[in-house]
């Protein structure tokens, strides 16, 4: 006799300055490819590795996440992050999240797998989440971080988009289309983010 069934809720978490097609991809293939209930895009506050290094401001960024998961089944931004005040840590975030009847699968990118250990109470995080480790097609497999760790994998398509090139293209009035979802496009212009005088 099989027991209620249970939330399966990824967790991807990020700075999204901005946030780009890349973003969206990696979180409807988690999705698809582990038969998540649902993703959330956690976006970052004030992230404690990066204090001083975003350019946007949270709630703009938040505001972008929004826009890009705009009627994507199973795809939310999260504003838990933002909400909090001071320093964001993943621990705190996924021990919010926890509860009796969701099991939780913190979804990252190979580069962030290999700096695992330098996260806050990281013993705590291994405990409240299955680590999803996204690869992109025709890389070479990440490492786990260490022993104790529930892995899944995930290979997505190869796209070579990142928010500071995305940054870098706003700045000298470059196109964005087809890199970052339409909707976001239009209210980072509405906005006026990432422009240099912006």
């Amino acid at each position: 006799m099989s027991g209620p069934s249970q939330e399966r809720l990824g967790v991807l978490g990020g700075t999204f300055d901005p946030v780009h097609a890349a973003h969206v991809v990696v979180a409807v293939n988690v999705r698809a490819a582990l038969r998540l209930d649902r993703v959330l895009l956690v976006v970052a506050g004030d992230p404690w590795q990066k204090h001083g290094e975003v350019a946007a401001a949270a709630p703009d960024r938040l505001a972008l996440v929004e826009a890009a998961v705009e009627g994507i089944e199973g795809l939310e931004a999260s504003p838990i992050e933002v909400e909090r005040e001071g320093p964001t840590y993943t621990v705190d975030t996924l021990a919010t999240l926890a509860r009796t009847g969701r099991e939780m699968f913190l979804v990252v990118g190979a580069d962030v797998a290999s700096r695992l250990e330098t996260w806050r109470d990281v013993d705590r995080v291994r405990e409240l989440a299955t680590l999803v480790i996204v690869e992109r097609d025709g890389e070479a497999r990440a490492r786990p971080p260490g022993r104790g760790w529930q892995v899944e994998r995930v290979t997505i398509p190869r796209l070579d988009i990142s928010s500071t090139d995305v940054r870098a293209r706003l700045a000298r009035g470059a196109p964005i289309d087809g890199l970052v979802p339409a909707r976001v496009v239009a209210l980072i212009r509405d906005r006026g983010l990432y422009t240099a005088d912006g």
